[in-house]
This record gives structure tokens, C-alpha cells and sequence, in this order.
């Protein structure tokens, strides 16, 4: 936990040192001291801050630092909020620590207590208590997703997201097997019914805005294992398949970040929680399935599965939540993964203006995103003969993905965001996203549902 300092004693002060060597801090005793250099001033940013202050905190702890102050004066005068904000997250989210199951240590390792100086010319209270809320529903989304599946299942996942909704003060709706069948979701029940673990659709709903206002909902896969059904996945390729919730995961941390920062925005998250698994029960390629929608989907692969539970839930969204603008975030493709790694999500869109929005988002949250074509030729990917949709594809899996998505949204706003290659942390993260789930996208969702709320 980050918070201003006091004139307590610390053991260590990191000191950043844009263009130069920083000033002495007058303390009443002498810490140990880490210099932080971050280049020449101009050229500094709110991610570069946040990689710094990442690098710094987690090499004090390792020193033994249990008490740290970190001068933000620099970050400040560069870059005012935003570098105090990049600071206190880069610190943060560098030091979280995974839920683990094995027996407690004599000694557990302890928490190191972080200071902040510097922050005269911003308001840092502010700042740092919605920074800090923010930081700790990335770190539940992360949590979630290095969960295993025997330890999260559909009902498991909706039970835990509906506990801490009710803490939250969030309204949180879940719909059993019988209530979605009811509402005709074929597409997520083909999916869901080749477990026995029964899928659950989980609602969070977050009246910040003004009442009548119609929300923008964030819809997030929430498949707690994907073994591929029939189209069996490789064994090496099912390692971290327990993680293929990270979509839903992102859209929990942002609604309840949100809600405890009383966002003035009415937002809706909904996931659909199944596993995918081989059963009596399996859905088939070739089979032909219906959809919430009305349209028929003929089945290619059923490792294509994340885009029918969400071809469900985005009109689950559209038709029973009556959004007005609908984003959907997901770890869809191998494709998009393999074409743009550890560094940038894929995105989608069927709006400019929405989709404007979401740039200066990640421009806030630092989180990169990278837009995939849709041209009109791309859409032949995903014809049938037999059918009104294919769900899979012989090339361009990721747009033919996407495409299949925007068949769903329609003429609502849509955005949709392929996390595929960014949900694990890699070779290619930052020094924030320690090993396991990043909590990718929780923080960009958060921001545009900021932005909504400022700007309508």
C-alpha cells in the first residue's frame, strides 16, 4: 500500500532522477538510497514512470526494504496526476504476489510500507485512493485468472464475483442453466452442456449515471477451462487454458473499480461462465446450432467456442440491458496472439467514434492496442452454405473472429478487444506484470467508462 508520507522513518528512498542528479530530501535519519534515472526529461512518460517505479520497488524489496519513500516530485512536475498516478501503480502492481496453496511458511514474507513525497502540486490524496483502488480490482482480475479450473468453475466463478459484489454494494444477477436455456442462449448452452459443471451467466450491474440512462456494457469470456471439445487442443497447448477467463476477470475488476470510485456512469458487465470439455453431451464440427439472436451458426471447430458464449451474451447485453454501446474482451485467437505477442491487444470496431474513445483510454491506462482490419472481402471467412454464420476459419482467425462478434452487436457501438497474447505475462511484459495473469484490459475498460462518464 502506497500512501504520503508522514515523517515516518524509512529504511530506503528512491530518488528519480530525470535529466540529472535530484536534490537531498530533509529527513530527520539517513535512509538508504536507490537513484532511479529515467532519461531525459522530455522524453519522459506515464509509462516509462510506471516501469521505473516498478523496477525500483520490487529491488528495494528484495534488498530487505520494509519501508520505502519515494520521491514523486519529478513525476510530478513532468507530468502532474498522470505521473503521480503512474507512480503509485507501476509501484504496486510490480509487488503483487499470487494466491498460492501451499502450506504457510515459518515466516511469511511481509508487505513493504510505501511513501510518497513530492506531491504538493497535484492533489495526491485524490489521486492515490483512486489509483489505489483501481490497482487492487486489477490485482482481483488477476487473482481469478491464476486460479485453477478445479478450483473456479462456472458456479465457483459466479458465486465469488456475486459475494464480492454484495461487499462492493454492486447489483450482481446470476442465471442458471434453466433461466438461459429459457432465454433461448443455444450458442452458450452448446458450449456449456459438454460439462457437468453447468454454466452460469453472471450479471454485475453499476447505476452511477444518470437514472434512465442506458449503459454501455463490457462483456467478458469467462471459459474457466478450455480443453478445445472435440477439436482437442495439444496437451502442451492446454497449459494456462485455465486462464482463458481473463476477458470476464478484466470486466469484474473494472465495474467494481468503478462502483468504489463512484464513477458517475451506468455501466453493465455480463459473463458467460462455461467450460469447455468433451462429453456425451459435446457439441460437434459440422454440427449446425442456433443463437439468443435468431441466427444459425454452423460449427467448424468447437475450439472456436469463446465466440459463441459471447455471440450470446452480446445479444443478452443489447436486448435485455438495452446498452448503448457494447465492448467485448476476451482471450479469442492463437492468431492475434501470435501476431502481435506479450505487447498489444487486438481491436475491433464498428464505430469511430467509440473507438476513439477507447485510444485515449489506453492512453490513460498504458495498456497498447493495435487495430485489425475489416474489410468487406473479410467477411466471406465466416459464410456458410448450410448456415447464416461459420465459426471458424482456414486464415485471418483473429478478424474472422471479430467479424463474427460484430454479426451480434449489429448497429450498436461495438468494440472488441482480442487479449489473447497480453492476459499472461511473458518475455515481452513490463516490469509491473509479474509473473501469471496481467489483468489486461481491466484498467482501459475502467478509463473509457471514465471518459463516458465525464463526456457522455
Amino acid at each position: 500500500m502506497v500512501q504520503l508520507w508522514k515523517n515516518e522513518a524509512v529504511q530506503w528512498r528512491m530518488t528519480l532522477c530525470p535529466g540529472g542528479k535530484a536534490g537531498a530530501l530533509e529527513m530527520g535519519e539517513q535512509p538508504r538510497e536507490l537513484l532511479v534515472h529515467l532519461g531525459v526529461r522530455e522524453k519522459l512518460t506515464a509509462e516509462s514512470l510506471r516501469c521505473a517505479a516498478a523496477k525500483a520497488a520490487k529491488q528495494v524489496v528484495s534488498l530487505g526494504g520494509g519501508s520505502v519513500l519515494l520521491d514523486a516530485a519529478p513525476a510530478v512536475e513532468a507530468l502532474g496526476e498522470e505521473g503521480l498516478a503512474a507512480l503509485v501503480q507501476g509501484a504496486e502492481l510490480a509487488l503483487y504476489r499470487q494466491e498460492t496453496w501451499k502450506e504457510p511458511a515459518e515466516e511469511e514474507k511481509k508487505d513493504a510500507a510505501l511513501y510518497l513525497t513530492g506531491t504538493e502540486g497535484v492533489d495526491g490524496a485524490a489521486v492515490l485512493t483512486e489509483t489505489q483502488v483501481l490497482d487492487r480490482w486489477i490485482c482481483f482480475a488477476r487473482d481469478l485468472v491464476n486460479r485453477p479450473a478445479n478450483k473456479l468453475t462456472p458456479a465457483m466463478l459466479a458465486r465469488c464475483i456475486a459475494e464480492t459484489a454484495e461487499k462492493a454494494g454492486v447489483e450482481c444477477q446470476v442465471l442458471d442453466e434453466k433461466e438461459t436455456r429459457a432465454l433461448g442462449m443455444e450458442a452458450f448452452h452448446a458450449v456449456g452442456d459438454s460439462s457437468a459443471n453447468p454454466p452460469r451467466l453472471i450479471v454485475l450491474r453499476w447505476q452511477g449515471g444518470k437514472e434512465g440512462e442506458a449503459p454501455i456494457a463490457l462483456v467478458g469470456k469467462g471459459v474457466t477451462f478450455d480443453s478445445g471439445g472435440y477439436s482437442l487442443k495439444p496437451a502442451g497447448s492446454m497449459r494456462g487454458m485455465k486462464g482463458d477467463m481473463a476477458g470476464g476477470a478484466a470486466v469484474c475488476g473494472a465495474l467494481f473499480a468503478l462502483a468504489e470510485n463512484r464513477v458517475p456512469v451506468n455501466a453493465v458487465a455480463v459473463i458467460p461462465a462455461v467450460e469447455n470439455r468433451i462429453s456425451p453431451a459435446s457439441f460437434l464440427p459440422d454440427d449446425v446450432i442456433g443463437s439468443m439472436s435468431g441466427k444459425t451458426i454452423e460449427i467448424g471447430s468447437t475450439d472456436a467456442e469463446g465466440r459463441l458464449i459471447l455471440a450470446d451474451a452480446i445479444t443478452y447485453a443489447i436486448t435485455r440491458e438495452k446498452a448503448c454501446k457494447v465492448v467485448d474482451i476476451a482471450t479469442l485467437t492463437g492468431a492475434m496472439a501470435r501476431m502481435l505477442g506479450g505487447v498489444a491487444a487486438g481491436v475491433m470496431a464498428n464505430d469511430e467514434a467509440f473507438y476513439a474513445r477507447l485510444q485515449s483510454a489506453a492512453e490513460r491506462s498504458g495498456e497498447k492496442f493495435w487495430r485489425a482490419p475489416d474489410y468487406p472481402e473479410y467477411k466471406k471467412l465466416i459464410e456458410s452454405p448450410v448456415a447464416d454464420l461459420y465459426n471458424s476459419s482456414d486464415g485471418c482467425g483473429a478478424i474472422a473472429a471479430g467479424l463474427f462478434l460484430a454479426a451480434f452487436a449489429g448497429e450498436t457501438p461495438w468494440l472488441h478487444l482480442d487479449i489473447a497474447g497480453t492476459a499472461w505475462s511473458g518475455k515481452l511484459s513490463q516490469p509491473y506484470q509479474p509473473k501469471g495473469a496481467t489483468g489486461m484490459g481491466a484498467a482501459t475498460l475502467y478509463q473509457l467508462c471514465r471518459l463516458l462518464g465525464e463526456k457522455g
